[in-house]
Parts: structure tokens; C-alpha cells; sequence
């Protein structure tokens, strides 16, 4: 039986989202390499929940090391796009204190169900859990072509 995605993401438009890279940059520090997601296609507005994707690429630093002749997405940089999701919505919706920044300080209940390789788009879901001004923790998915690679409950709080 397929893996049920945390809410509908049917209404996301990739084609003309809320948020490109450039917007995403305003909010997260993330520069170069990590940055780990292409936009924010979608969230609602209690920011409870958001869509963002990944465009995995060919010439990505990882892509010669990790599996050599045989690419694979690493799990942890699925989870850190999970997170870099997570910051952007949490930011939107609660801008923090001081700084802004949240860094992400914890990841629970995480499975990795499929694989990502170059030439994947990688659909994320973050759904709140809870949040401050201080702290936020999420669910989150991922999913390339509606199929169920990984999902993690992350945690986030003001550095």
C-alpha cells in the first residue's frame, strides 16, 4: 500500500511558486552548495504547511563520491532540505528574534523509502507540529514522481 502524503499537494504550482531562489535567499542563510532546496511552490497561510522542491543535479558535489557510477541523493541532504524547508515556513509565518536564524537542531522518526539520483525533482511537505518564535519541529516528506522516498520529523530553534 502507498504511503499517504501528510496533506494534498495537488494546488502546488511548480510552474509559478510563492517563493523562487532568490526569494528563498532572503530568508535562509544557506549559500553555494548547501543550499538544499530551488523554491516554495506552496504554504498556507497559517504557514502550518509548505511545498518545496529540489532539482537534483548531475554536477553536484556529492555526485562523483557518493556511489560512484551509480549517484544516490545522500540521506542527510534529504533531511536538510527537509529543514531548509521547514526554517523557510516557520520564518515566514513567526520571523524570529534577534538574528533569524534557525538552526536545525534535531531529527526524529526518519525512514528513507526510495532513492533520488540526478535528474529527480524532489517534492518536499513540511506540516507544523508546533512553534514559537524560538523553535518550531515538522513533519516532513519527500517525493519523487508521487512515489514516498523519506520522511523525518526535524526540530529547529534560534541560534
Amino acid at each position: 500500500m502507498p504511503a499517504e502524503p501528510l496533506f494534498d499537494y495537488s494546488n502546488a504550482d511548480f510552474d509559478h511558486p510563492m517563493a523562487d531562489i532568490e526569494a528563498v535567499k532572503k530568508i535562509n542563510p544557506h549559500r553555494g552548495e548547501m543550499i538544499q532546496i530551488n523554491g516554495v511552490a506552496h504554504w498556507t497561510d497559517d504557514f502550518a504547511q509548505g511545498v518545496g522542491w529540489r532539482d537534483v543535479r548531475d554536477d553536484e558535489f556529492w555526485v562523483p563520491g557518493h556511489i560512484p557510477g551509480r549517484p544516490l541523493l545522500p540521506g542527510v541532504l534529504m533531511i536538510e532540505s527537509a529543514a531548509q524547508l521547514s526554517s523557510f515556513i516557520h520564518i515566514k509565518g513567526a520571523p524570529p528574534e534577534g538574528s533569524g536564524f534557525l538552526g536545525f537542531t534535531r531529527c526524529d522518526e526518519c525512514a528513507f523509502r526510495g532513492q533520488v539520483i540526478p535528474g529527480d525533482r524532489l517534492i518536499l511537505l513540511a506540516q507544523s507540529v508546533t512553534r514559537n518564535r524560538r523553535r518550531f519541529i515538522s513533519k516532513c516528506q519527500g517525493f519523487v514522481n508521487d512515489n514516498l522516498v523519506f520522511e523525518v520529523t526535524v526540530t529547529g530553534m534560534q541560534v
